[in-house]
């Protein structure tokens, strides 16, 4: 996750297009299943690859414009766009869902048989294949760029695997085994676990959003690094916060009062190449207070020690 801003998003733009490549074979692939069998297990997993032909779409748009620099109107970059592309994704699997549940139980109360067990198996495997190779290189991606955009449709695409395998029992259930319902009940499962992947999903996405802070251990480490630091004392107000592949740090820390512009910039400075070292891809801001001054009396948010709390912490 240390690649340069070109090499992300030459291999972020490569795994959109790989994905809109894919949607577009399981797209016609899938249509000719539903008209030779009629399944609402088949429709419900074509509705899904019609939703990730449009999703891939917005995840190309994401990609892209996050790897846009900042400019004058967006001082901290375009990362965000990424969260964008992952929360429209979330939002058109949710539609899906809710149209696929709709089919599935009106053909449980209607009734209905499926045709062409063999042809529309047939496609499912070749679904499942390529599907398999795409999700291959969408890890390999990820693994490189951490893309928040590229993880969102890598969870949508593994939910295609069980989706293509619940068409193939369903086919197998309803024609080879004689059990009507089988089909539309799939349907309706099929529904669930696309509701259950827009959740997971949109987590990271919200939380991308909202400027969640780091998971604890990764802020902890943060803290262990400066803590390696004698000169600095009373780190405090520390808010961490990430955006794309970016991160963004800043906190204050005490230092001695009487000490030069010079001195303190020298000291600063140390610590700064310590931490970006360590954490790459990182902007980072930090604000020098005297020693013993209080920004936000009785704000425990804003005033707690974070190496008072490391200490603490290693205690237990």
């Amino acid at each position: 996750m240390s690649q340069s801003p070109e090499a992300r998003a030459r291999l972020t733009r490569s795994a959109a297009y790989a994905s809109i490549a894919m949607a577009v074979f399981l797209t016609v692939l899938k249509s000719w299943a539903v008209w030779r069998t009629g399944s609402t297990a088949m429709l419900g997993s074509l509705a899904d690859t019609l939703l990730d032909f449009v999703a891939s779409f917005a995840t190309l748009i994401g990609v892209w414009v996050a790897a846009m620099p900042a400019d004058e109107d967006h001082r901290f970059g375009h990362g965000k766009a990424e969260a964008l592309a992952a929360m429209f994704q979330v939002i058109l699997i949710v539609l899906s869902a809710g149209g696929i549940a709709f089919r599935a139980v009106t053909g449980l109360i209607e009734g209905g048989r499926t045709e062409a067990a063999d042809q529309g198996i047939a496609v499912s495997v070749l679904a499942i294949l390529g599907t398999l190779a795409l999700l291959a290189w969408q890890r390999h991606v990820i693994r490189k760029t951490g893309s928040l955009a590229i993880r969102t449709d890598n969870v949508h695409y593994q939910s295609d695997l069980l989706l293509n395998l619940a068409v193939i029992v369903a086919l197998v259930l309803d024609q080879y085994l004689g059990l009507s319902r089988a089909d539309p009940l799939f349907g309706l499962a099929i529904a669930v676990w696309l509701l259950w992947g827009a959740w997971r999903a949109s987590r990271d996405a919200v939380d991308n959003l909202m400027d969640r802070e780091w998971p604890e251990e990764k802020r902890l480490r943060f803290v262990e690094l400066a803590a390696r630091h004698p000169e600095l004392s009373k780190l405090h107000d520390l808010r961490t916060r990430t955006s794309g592949d970016r991160d963004f740090v800043q906190f204050h820390v005490d230092l001695p009062a009487a000490m030069s512009v010079g001195e303190a910039h020298d000291i600063i400075e140390r610590v700064e190449q310590d931490l970006c070292r360590e954490f790459p891809r990182m902007e980072l801001l930090i604000h020098i207070d005297p020693e013993g001054h209080v920004d936000h009396p009785g704000n425990q948010l804003a005033e707690a020690d974070e190496f008072d709390k490391l200490e603490k912490s290693h205690d237990r």
